[in-house]
């Protein structure tokens, strides 16, 4: 009241070292306390706390209250189930019933509620502990499932988890071992089994009336699948007989569990008094109480045979013809036995000899009683020639002794097989051209047959069209084949005959195979062209277009495969590429525009190739006539005709008389420009030979000289040079004595040409041609200027056309120089036969100014 301010304050009682309190100012001017905590939680340590809150106010005297605060610290999962122990281990009896606990496994887990219930279950366990034993969730007791065998399972080892239902849930796990304790359940079992000589089969053992005293008859083995006291086991034989058990060892190591007796004779066997024994053998084990078994042996006492069967021979040899009828007897043997009674009674069989492993019974059969050996197949000598095995006779003693012979059957020959080809057709394939008398093929022919009814006789039979008869003969030992001929593919490119074989036996036996014989091609034929001949023609107009189909050369070749693969080409008479010749087809087409010189008659020279090897060729004519018709046959004709009898080497294209003229007209521009340029010469030496008489005797400046240029001085007639003696040895070129000029420019280069120099010269005009003739202009009314000249030497001596021209003083810029005419060649003297280069190169630089 009365807007006085207030203060408050909060304290905790009792300091803590996990809380702290802090004030905060609202924005209405409140004060907000908080309650921080600071320090970490433990629920497992510490699940709630008390705390006193104070609040005082500012006043004077100051007021405050306090009340309680209860902080209740809720649990998480942070605690995971532990085990009492970490291996359980319990001894389990065998056979127990179901529902049998075993053991009970614990967990605690420090968490509550949820997060401190805990399960248990199978951790890592095989399928047949799951399938034993049952483990309980919530009380971790262990029992029995199904009743355990220790014979199949001695012990159970596997894992158990202890897994609380919090989120996530935490786990923890345990091993548990079951040792299966072992009962008395099993009977000791006895096994009687054959050893030596003695037979025992299905529980009798036949034992001689002549064995020695304490010969072992049987071994006996006595086992029991139980363990300790359980499993050992002692056996005796029952009653009064002649036999007794005596281990087999004495060793130490040996399992009470498994013993092994052997059971021998204790007294002699007398067959007159008794012919069988029952021996009964007990086994008993120590187990308690102790379980027992017994079995029992029959001994059969067997009269004494010691005679065997004997033969007369020990080899038999039969000689027996094939294709014979089954069930016909091949031979008889006999054996016979010194012994009697049973002993002495024989039994015959068929046994595999020795040297062989192949049963007889499938061929032969012997009659046990008689000895007749019997046939059951039909026998085929070229299956098989020769058999052997052996017949074993039996006495009926026992043991029952026996002897035996080897039989051996040799099967004679009948003449029951065809000769046969190796293939009903035999083909062959062979060149043409070849040399007669030779080999062409071989057959091979056999008959299975032995001695005379295999000896073959070969002979040729003719085709349906007699294409063999006289042409081929065969060998009869070696059965190749023969030509008498030699072959031409294009002739006949096959034949077809038979080969006939004849045995030797009776009736004689015959076969006979087709020969198949093909000419393969060579490359013999050249090409044959049909189209066109060689004296026809064909007329193309000039106004024809490119691509223009002219004519189709038309060739065949009369042998086959590359051989008739045939390839065109122009070898030939195509100066100007006008013409071109699909190298597949043969077709010539116009790949060239046809021009005047282009007129008139062109004869292509067309090699046609084929592709064998070495390859052949054919050439051919094909004229082609360039004009618009065809005004005069004769003309053309006559033009082919000579064209035959021109070699092929000079081609025959367009009218000779068009480059006749152009060549002419080359001459008469030659000799024009030829005079032209002897007459420029002249002028350039007067106007030299001028200017050198000019600076001997100087100029005044502004001076007008109305002298003719071209009329001589008396000093010059008075000093005119002499000639050079060495021009007197022979007749120079007309060119030789051109002199030239060579100035600089201002700046210092030198020009590359006159008419570069003459540009470069004030006052100067488009330049005209000086041939030295009518209307040449007065060279001194071109000449110009205010200063003096100075004086320019020129050297007759100066180096000739062709060589580089030398400057004997650079001009200075205010100097005018009159230009050479069109016709003056200046650095070149390179000319063809219709004009010269650098005469043109020349003028058009100087058209160009």
């Amino acid at each position: 009241a009365g807007g006085s301010k207030r203060r408050q304050e909060a304290e905790a009682a009792a300091r803590s070292s996990v809380f702290e309190l802090q004030v905060a100012d609202t924005l209405d001017g409140e004060k907000q306390p908080q309650l921080i905590v600071k320090g970490a939680l433990d629920r497992e340590q510490r699940d709630s706390y008390e705390l006193s809150l104070r609040v005082r106010d500012g006043g004077d005297p100051a007021r405050s209250s306090q009340a309680i605060l209860r902080v209740l610290i809720t649990d998480v999962n942070d605690n995971s189930p532990r085990f009492e122990k970490s291996v359980y281990e319990a001894d389990l009896a065998e056979n127990s019933s179901p529902g049998t606990p075993i053991l009970q496994l614990r967990a605690t887990d420090l968490d509550v509620g949820v997060n401190g219930q805990i399960e248990y279950v199978f951790g890592a366990a095989t399928e047949s502990v799951r399938r034993l034993l049952r483990l309980d969730e919530t009380s971790g007791w262990l029992s029995v499932l199904h009743r355990i065998d220790r014979e199949e399972v001695n012990q159970l080892r596997f894992t158990v988890m202890a897994r609380d239902r919090g989120q996530p849930p935490k786990t923890d796990k345990a091993t548990v071992v079951l040792n299966i304790r072992d009962e008395n359940d099993n009977v000791p079992t006895i096994d009687i089994r054959k050893i030596g000589r003695i037979p025992l089969r299905d529980g009798v053992a036949s034992v001689a009336e002549d064995v020695l005293v304490d010969t072992p008859i049987a071994l006996v083995q006595v086992s029991d699948r139980d363990q300790g006291e359980n499993g050992v086991v002692t056996c005796t034989v029952v009653g009064d007989v002649p036999f007794q058990l005596k281990p087999a060892s004495e060793g130490e190591g040996e399992p009470q569990n498994k013993r092994k007796y052997f059971l021998h004779t204790s007294a002699p066997l007398d067959y007159e008094a008794v012919r069988d024994y029952n021996v009964v053998i007990v086994a008993v084990d120590s187990g308690s109480p102790s379980l027992s078994s017994n079995n029992s042996l029959l001994v059969r006492v067997g009269d004494t045979n010691d005679n065997p069967p004997m033969f007369s021979q020990a080899v038999l040899e039969v000689s027996f013809p094939e294709n014979n009828l089954p069930g016909e007897r091949v031979a008889t043997v006999v054996a016979t036995d010194a012994d009697s009674g049973k002993n002495a009674e024989i039994t015959y069989s068929l046994e595999a000899s020795p040297l062989s492993s192949e049963s007889p019974g499938s061929i032969f059969s012997i009659d046990p009683d008689s000895g007749d050996v019997l046939v059951q197949a039909v026998l085929d000598r070229e299956q098989r020639d020769t058999y052997e095995f052996q017949v074993t006779a039996r006495d009926k003693g026992v043991p029952s002794l026996q002897g035996s012979t080897t039989v051996v059957v040799r099967v004679s020959d009948r003449n029951d097989n065809e000769p046969r080809f190796m293939q009903d057709v035999f083909t062959f394939y062979v060149k043409e051209n070849l040399q007669p008398n030779s080999p062409v093929g071989m057959v091979t022919v056999m008959d299975f047959d032995k001695g005379r009814n295999a000896e073959l006789s070969l002979s040729i039979q003719p085709g349906d069209h007699d294409q063999a008869a006289g042409i081929f003969s065969i060998e009869n030992d070696t059965g190749t084949i023969f030509s008498t001929v030699s072959f031409d593919r294009e002739q006949q490119t096959s034949y077809t005959f038979k080969v006939k074989a004849v045995d030797g036996g009776e009736p004689p036996r015959s076969a006979t195979a087709t020969v198949s014989l093909f000419v393969m091609d060579e490359n013999d034929n050249a090409p044959t062209v049909t189209f066109p001949s060689n004296s026809s023609y064909t007329v193309l107009p000039p106004s024809s277009n490119m691509r223009t189909v002219v004519a189709t050369v038309v060739a065949t070749d009369a042998d086959t495969g590359l051989n008739a693969d045939l390839n065109y080409s122009i070898v030939g008479g195509n100066p100007f590429k006008l013409f071109e010749i699909d190298p597949a087809s043969g077709v010539v087409s116009l790949v060239g525009k046809l021009a005047p010189k282009h007129y008139g008659l062109h004869r292509l020279v067309v090699q046609v190739n084929d592709s064998g090897q070495p390859p052949q060729s054919t050439t051919a004519l094909l004229h082609v006539f360039v004009n618009e018709s065809l005004s005069n046959a004769t003309v053309v004709e006559s033009q082919v005709a000579r064209s035959l009898h021109t070699p092929l080497a000079q081609d025959i294209a367009g009218d000779p008389s068009y480059e006749l003229s152009k060549q002419r007209l080359s001459i008469v521009i030659g000799v024009v420009a030829g005079i032209m340029t002897v007459i420029l010469l002249i002028l350039v030496v007067v106007m030299v030979r001028y200017c050198r008489s000019k600076g001997k005797h100087g100029y005044e400046a502004g001076k007008k000289d109305h002298e003719d240029f071209f009329t001589p001085q008396q000093h010059d007639k008075a000093k005119k040079p002499k000639k050079d003696k060495k021009g007197k040895k022979g007749k120079q070129p007309l060119y030789s004595s051109i002199v030239t000029v060579e100035a600089s420019k201002p700046n210092g280069q030198r020009y590359d040409s006159v008419n570069e120099k003459l540009s470069d010269s004030p006052g100067m005009g488009r330049y005209r041609s000086v041939n030295g003739g009518p209307g040449s202009p007065d060279l001194a009314r071109h000449y110009k200027s205010s200063s003096p000249l100075p004086t320019v030497q020129l050297h007759p001596q100066s180096p000739t056309a062709g060589k580089k021209h030398q400057a004997v003083q650079d001009l200075p810029p205010a100097n005018t120089f009159v230009g050479a005419g069109d016709n003056i060649s200046i650095g070149s003297d390179h000319c063809s036969e219709y004009s010269c280069q650098a005469s043109s190169k020349y003028s058009k630089q100087v058209r160009a100014l």
